[in-house]
Formats: C-alpha cells, structure tokens, sequence
C-alpha cells in the first residue's frame, strides 16, 4: 500500500481531488485547513469571515472547545457498541432533545436526510394503520435530502431531473398557501410536511397564520404534521427550534446539522403518543447514536445553556438586520431581506453566485439559496466585530457587482 505521510501543498491535493474524489460537487479551488469559532484559514494562510457555519452546521463556531473536549475525550472511551447495546450518552441526549422541544422520544441517525427518510417511514408506517393512508403533501421549494425518497418530497424537480421515476406518494404545493393545502388533501393523506423556515428554497419563513391553520387542518383531516428543523433548528433562529416562535407543535420533526456542531448526527423525534409505530425491527442505523456522536451533541446543548448562546443570537441577529436594513436603504440592489433570526436571505437584482465569489475574495465566506438570494448563516456566537467586518464586505460588493 502507498503511503504519503508528508504535507502536500495546494496543487497537489487539487490534483488528488481531481483524480480521487467522484465530481459531485461543483469545482472550488478554496482548501481550508483550520477553523476556530468564526474565522477559517486556508492551505495558504489566508483568513477567512464564516458566515455560512458549513451550511448551519457549526453553530457554535468552528472547534468550540467544550464540543472539542467532548470529542476528544469520548474518542478514547468508547466509539462504537451498535445499539444491540445501550451506550451512556444516547438516553442523556434524547433527554436534553425532549426536554427542550415537544416532549417526544427519539430515534437517532446520521444525517439530515436520514432524518427525513425516518420520519417519511413513521408517516407511512402510521398510515397504514389508518386504513392505508401514504401520501404526503409537501411544499414547493422545499429541500427535504439527495435520498430517492427525500428527493421525491423536495420540492424543487431541478434537485430529481434524471433521477425518474419519483418516488410515489408525495405532492407538492406552494408555501404558505392554506388553499392550496386544502385542495390537496384527499382520503390517502397521511401527513403534511413542511420547513417552519425553507432553506433551500431562498430562506423563506412561514407565515404565522398558516402554520397555525396547517396544524389545525392536520387536526381536522386526521393527519400528521411533520417539521423539517435540519437547517432551521439547534438556535438558528434564536431558538432551539424554529417552530417554536410560531406557538405550533408537531406530530414529528427531523433535524441534524448543529447537532453536534460538526460531527455527524441526526435524529427523529415523534410525539410520546405515536412513539410505538415504529416498533422494534421496523427502523435502524448502524452508527446512529454512537457515543462519540451523542457525547458531541451533550456538549452542544450543554454550551447553548451555559454560555447564554441563544441570548447572543438574538442580540447579533437585531444587530445584523439593523445593519442590513442600512445597507437595503443604500444598494437599490437589495430588493428584500427575509428570514429569522440569524437564518438570513438578502433578495438581490443580480447572480449571487458572482457576489458569493466577490465576498470570498474580500474574505467573508458567505452562501447561495437560490439564482438572486444571498444567504447568511453565521455562527450564533459571532460578536458586533464580525458584523461590522461582513457589513463592511458586502457593502463593497454591492458596489462593485454593480
């Protein structure tokens, strides 16, 4: 076997990406080899202003010390056991997980789209027992997951074009229309499934009213409500969870991302009343759970109470859409400024991609949701000096893209 212990300079693991890694994504010649809370520097030294948190993963910042102890320290206790076994670390975080949402109990995984692929099985699963119910209604612009069943529920068919035939069952309305949703119930409705805040789909939230009235129509046709929190949740919007500012529970909800700030982890949680329709042997992950990942996520929820992370969210988070406003008031660019908290989408007249690019040369790391919409997930542990720097950026891009 050949081994190359030495470091390799920028070229060479291009080259090696190049002819070793499959083309999934699209081509970046960035190579970032260290982070530390907001900031990330490149195979070169550069420094970079995250404001994208590896897409609302690292919401703690990048190497929060205390998840880093945990990980750390976990490593050389116990990976792996499968759950054949229990571990210490899964009941303690399913406990901190019920504890501060709905009260549920909670299956863990992997991954976002894991995540979504369990709660699609509840769903299913649930409405079978109700007389062979298996649809699920999902929303327009919606990103559920790159499985074929996440696929089918995303609703976006650019993400499925050459993946046909969907998968059945699912269909697919506009966001925040109640009479659309109405329409589209039939008989074989099972759930309803949505994002409290799309992504995706440009980081639009939903409308207070119409969740409130999806619950209750949910309640009406017999059918469950499912809350995709992968991207919104863990204090993305000043919360734990988005649906949280909305006074709106659901039957299930999925999440992952900042779960354990990095380090894969996903889960499933099911109000307490339907926890038995996935009875042993019904659902499993080998690696879901594991007590590194578990100790992670301990670590994560155990930050976020001890070091007033949600209180600094919502206050940077006042202090960013202050400071965007500003910006709205000076660039004629900006055409709308949308999202929660500190999942932010700024509507432009022109191709983000070009301005993602610009920013990234002036070193402010920031994301896409969409062909015209900028999209800011910063870290919720950033401080008024990191505003002021990524202001001050997108203020000279705003210009010069002009």
């Amino acid at each position: 076997m050949m081994r190359d212990a030495r470091k390799m300079n920028k070229a060479e693991l291009l080259e090696l990406q190049r002819d070793f890694v499959m083309s999934t994504y699209f081509p970046t010649d960035l190579v970032l080899t260290r982070g530390a809370m907001s900031r990330l520097w490149d195979i070169d030294g550069n420094e970079y202003l995250d404001f994208t948190s590896g897409i609302s993963v690292c919401n703690l910042g990048h190497c929060h010390p205390r998840v880093t102890e945990a990980i750390q320290r976990q490593a050389a206790t116990l990976v792996h056991v499968s759950n054949l076994f229990m571990n210490d670390n899964q009941p303690r975080l399913a406990a901190l997980l019920s504890r501060n949402s709905f009260g549920g109990k909670v299956f863990f995984c992997n991954s976002g789209a894991e995540a979504n692929e369990g709660m699609i099985k509840f769903a299913r699963r649930w409405g079978n027992a109700q007389g062979g119910k298996y649809e699920i209604i999902c929303m327009q612009d919606s990103f559920h997951g790159r499985t074929l069943a996440t696929l089918a529920a995303t609703g976006r068919a650019k993400y499925r074009k050459g993946f046909e035939p969907d998968t059945l069952g699912f269909v697919h309305v506009p966001f925040n229309s109640l009479a659309a949703l109405e329409k589209a119930f039939t008989p074989r409705t099972a759930a309803v499934l949505l994002e409290p805040v799309q992504g995706e789909g440009g980081v639009i939230p939903a409308e207070p009213e119409y969740l409130q009235a999806v619950r209750e129509l949910c309640n009406e046709k017999k059918a469950l409500l499912l809350f995709d929190e992968v991207q919104c949740g863990m204090g993305r919007t000043g919360r734990y969870f988005a649906y949280q500012h909305y006074g709106v529970e659901p039957d299930a909800m999925s999440m992952a991302k900042a779960l354990a700030n990095g380090f894969p982890l996903g889960a499933l949680e099911v109000r307490t009343e339907y926890a038995a329709v996935l009875e042993p042997g019904t659902h499993a992950s080998t690696f879901g759970g594991n007590p590194l990942a578990c100790a992670a996520g301990i670590a994560v929820f155990e930050a976020i109470a001890d070091e007033e992370i949600l209180e600094n969210a919502v206050k940077m988070a006042a202090r960013l859409w202050s400071e965007l406003c500003r910006l709205q008031h000076k660039h004629d660019r900006i055409k709308q400024i949308r999202g929660v908290g500190l999942m932010i989408g700024i509507v432009c007249d022109g191709v983000a991609k070009d301005m993602v690019a610009a920013a990234r040369a002036r070193g402010l790391l920031i994301l896409t949701a969409g062909e015209n919409v900028l999209r800011l997930l910063p870290p919720l542990t950033i401080d008024e000096d990191d505003i002021a720097q990524a202001i001050a950026v997108l203020d000279d891009v705003l210009s010069a893209t002009a």
